[in-house]
């Protein structure tokens, strides 16, 4: 019986090794550089054997740790919330999303990945903080409205466009899309973490969270502010090199917007053949980054936070 080669040539397997290794930290350092992105997973190995909010075996766990799909739906997001002048004034006033869209996307994805995969604690005071800085964030529209960042209609509308943005996105550029009743669960496990940010009536499930978006369409509207915040999303920053990738996520995010926003929007949903293209070149990324991923990334150090073996070590 021949000998497989990897064991005829050990150096070779060694190699191989180090290479994988070497790509895999050229992929997570153009991550880093496409999201602005902070924070380490190195954090997220302790407290051991801590389940956070969700735990394991939650679809929030799944659903968060596709990167192509979160930055898909992360941009889609944004594009819907600018829908709303309200939403769209509390952080057009009070940020610089403006000037630095990868760090407001980089302090999302550092919210998200804390609340979804750290510790319990660690999730709690992440929430706390958000709930303060909302708190203090108050003013006016130009044509005199008010607004307050810590509205719970305004944190609903926010929860509900990033939470059907990111289900959206992940069903479509993900190779294991979740079944109907995995949908429904993350809706209503993500229903727990709006609560948490003042949110009232949340959906429990993914019809009723198709619903509650279509019942903000009366206080939606395109104006300045909007289109220029859209204009600002199709010319996201990035490096030369991650261009590419980014005008499909970019093309894509437009295309899991619902019908009703593309129409406010003066869009038109691209045809099947181009969006079947966009979505195998974003699925086959997305299969990559999942195996960059696999055991450095957020959720990897979380589910070996998890593991008994990790907690008898005694690592603390």
């Amino acid at each position: 019986m021949v000998r497989p080669i990897y064991f005829q040539f050990p150096l070779l397997t060694q190699l191989q090794t180090q290479l994988e290794g070497q790509l895999k930290a050229q992929l997570a350092q153009r991550v880093r550089a496409m999201t602005g992105a902070s924070g380490h997973a190195q954090d997220f190995l302790q407290p051991a054997g801590d389940p956070g909010l969700f735990g394991p075996d939650s679809a929030a766990w799944q659903v968060h740790a596709h990167f192509v799909a979160m930055m898909t739906g992360g941009l889609s997001s944004l594009m819907l919330q600018a829908l709303h002048p309200r939403a769209l004034a509390a952080v057009w006033d009070h940020s610089s999303f403006r000037s630095q869209l990868q760090a407001r996307l980089g302090r999302t994805a550092l919210f998200v990945a804390t609340t979804t995969y750290g510790g319990t604690a660690a999730a709690l005071q992440t929430i706390e903080r958000v709930n303060r800085i909302h708190a203090q964030i108050r003013g006016h529209l130009p044509d005199g409205t008010p607004y307050e960042a810590n509205d719970p209609e305004l944190i609903r509308w926010v929860h509900l466009g990033e939470t059907t943005s990111f289900l959206r996105a992940y069903q479509d550029l993900s190779l294991q899309p979740l079944r109907a009743d995995r949908q429904d669960l993350y809706f209503a496990e993500m229903a727990q973490m709006g609560e948490r940010l003042g949110a009232h009536g949340l959906p429990l499930t993914h019809h009723q969270a198709l619903m509650q978006l279509q019942h903000y369409r009366p206080q939606l509207r395109v104006d300045e502010r909007t289109r220029e915040t859209i204009e600002l999303i199709e010319h996201y920053p990035c490096a030369p090199l991650d261009r590419p990738l980014v005008s499909l996520i970019v093309r894509a995010a437009f295309q899991m917007l619902p019908d009703w926003a593309l129409d406010m929007l003066q869009r038109q949903r691209s045809c099947a053949l181009e969006q079947a293209a966009v979505r195998t070149a974003l699925q086959g990324m997305g299969a990559s980054l999942v195996w960059a991923f696999a055991d450095t990334g957020v959720a990897a150090r979380a589910r070996q936070r998890m593991d008994p073996a990790f907690k008898a070590a005694g690592v603390s």
